[in-house]
């Protein structure tokens, strides 16, 4: 067991414990909160408490955390996740393309599986899992950071929502670009297809984005994306709905994009992130690193290259 001592503040009196703990302790879900009272690991006084406790203020509430649980067993095959930065409250690794990020049953390796078993210790929720802080689409390789702890768990989003996470991607889009633009609309669910996600919609969520050329290429243009926002499918959406899809983006490109000479080369959508800055947890230090492009994008490169 691993025991916190929190002290109640003054101003803290009449609220319920199981609300004070999940505000006051990093990463520690309600639910979660809930679950340890009902165990008998929170204590007041040395006493077991009640979910609905009111707290008096100024006392000490002791909480007991157990060692996380194994996650489910299952035999996990897949690639190596080749690791770019690694402490005591994050791991960024570098993600092969055609991984999905959380497990979703089958016979598909997730990248969580992979790095609970090969890259311990985590402990997220009571379990020996990392926790997910961002997602990237399963054809999508590059940057990925997974939380080993709930208070990572909790500083990650938390940087995420004010906006001091630098995450850049670099797309192969066929035409030629602009030398720099950004792209702002609305966002949301394609009303004639759940699968796609589209800016051609009444929504009060915004997506938007900057790039930058970094390549004119034969018939196609490679940009670095900056996000501004996390949108699942963003780049993609935002990007082909300007007139220049991602090369091989087989649910938002034309024809065009899949018969291509390139399309065939790199075999999936040409979408790689590149870069990810954000502070650690663990150090308050800005974490800075590269993901190497991989070699089906290297050979759809050199292809439009010429």
């Amino acid at each position: 067991m691993a025991l916190q001592k929190i002290s109640v503040p003054r101003e803290a009196a009449g609220e319920r414990l199981d609300k004070f703990l999940s505000a006051h302790v990093p990463g520690l879900s309600l639910e979660r909160a809930r679950a340890l009272i009902e165990r008998g690991l929170v204590l007041i006084r040395g006493k077991k408490c009640q979910i609905s406790r009111k707290l008096w203020g100024n006392e000490e509430v002791e909480l007991n955390l157990p060692p996380p649980k194994a996650p489910a067993k299952r035999a996990v095959e897949g690639p190596e996740l080749p690791v770019l930065h690694d402490d005591a409250s994050l791991l960024i690794v570098n993600k092969p393309a055609g991984l999905v990020v959380e497990p979703q049953g089958g016979s598909v390796p997730s990248v969580v599986e992979l790095a609970a078993a090969r890259l311990p210790p985590f402990d997220v929720e009571g379990v020996m899992q990392p926790g997910v802080v961002h997602r990237l689409d399963r054809e999508t390789s590059g940057c990925l950071v997974l939380a080993r702890t709930d208070a990572a768990v909790a500083a990650l989003d938390k940087a995420f929502q004010e906006k001091r996470v630098d995450k850049r991607y670099w797309a192969l889009v066929l035409g030629e670009t602009p030398e720099r633009e950004r792209l702002e609309a609305p966002y949301g669910r394609d009303p004639r297809d759940p699968r796609r996600f589209t800016t051609k919609v009444r929504s009060a969520r915004r997506a938007a984005l900057s790039y930058e050329v970094r390549e004119r290429l034969k018939g196609a243009t490679l940009v670095e994306v900056k996000l501004e926002t996390g949108r699942t499918h963003q780049i993609r959406v935002q990007m082909a709905e300007a007139g220049y899809p991602v090369l091989a983006d087989s649910l938002y490109g034309p024809d065009e994009t899949r018969v291509h000479p390139a399309a065939k080369v790199i075999g999936r959508h040409a979408l790689h992130a590149l870069r990810l800055a954000l502070p650690s947890p663990a150090t308050g230090e800005v974490v800075s690193v590269e993901a190497t492009l991989p070699e089906d994008y290297q050979r759809a490169l050199a292809m439009l290259r010429g």
